[in-house]
């Protein structure tokens, strides 16, 4: 409708709205990062924050970290033809969760198959195995999990220019003064059920194939 669409071009007609949402098309970001990024004090960016979400354009919800923390994310359906621009092309990149038995080696297969392009997983903490819900969502999306090993981060031999986490225990852990992409993907292990694996999937494979469109658009 003319109505709505007028209400996003109001809410996305200021600079800062811009540059956040043209941060949060590539990474979810808490608002204390945000700050980082405009400069601006905390009253100010939560009023351009209420304007956002009032439009629609973004949501926030807590960490499944820390409890205290909370992350902003963008509603890209709400987006529309509405044309942004990001200043990383991305190529190889690193996928960083906690166990590194699902989210992270998810991503990383989506990867590869969307772009072909080269992708790593690790974890903080990682477990011995895959997960055989992960192993077995990724069969249902034509993925092949079956010979992945979960490993250690720091067992990485050489960390590529793009590092992603999809844990928000792994971002405040390790990622949040790197100035990586971070993707607030719920952990699928909590329900450990077919429906939560194939929404992880789904989730992923969505921002996967938003980055590499803001990628396309770029000069």
């Amino acid at each position: 409708m003319v109505e709505h669409r007028a209400v996003l071009h109001a809410a996305l007609g200021d600079p800062v709205r811009l540059l956040i949402v043209d941060e949060l098309m590539v990474s979810d970001r808490a608002p204390v990062e945000l700050q980082a990024l405009t400069g601006l004090e905390s009253n100010l960016l939560a009023h351009h924050l209420d304007t956002l979400e009032e439009a629609g354009l973004i949501v926030r919800s807590h960490s499944s970290g820390d409890a205290r923390r909370r992350y902003v994310r963008l509603v890209r359906d709400a987006l529309g033809e509405l044309k942004f621009s990001a200043d990383k092309t991305p190529n190889d990149v690193l996928f960083i969760c906690t166990k590194n038995s699902a989210r992270s080696q998810l991503a990383a297969a989506l990867w590869r198959e969307i772009t072909g392009n080269g992708a790593q997983s690790a974890g903080t903490h990682p477990a011995q195995r895959v997960h055989p819900g992960a192993i077995a969502a990724a069969e249902r999306s034509g993925l092949d999990l079956h010979d992945a090993i979960p490993r250690r981060f720091d067992e990485v031999a050489v960390v590529p220019p793009l590092v992603i986490t999809v844990c928000d225990r792994a971002h405040e852990e390790i990622g949040s003064d790197q100035g990586w992409w971070h993707w607030s993907v719920p952990d699928p292990l909590q329900r450990a059920t077919k429906r939560a694996f194939d929404a992880t999937v789904a989730d992923l494979r969505g921002r996967i194939e938003a980055v590499f469109e803001v990628a396309e658009r770029l000069p």
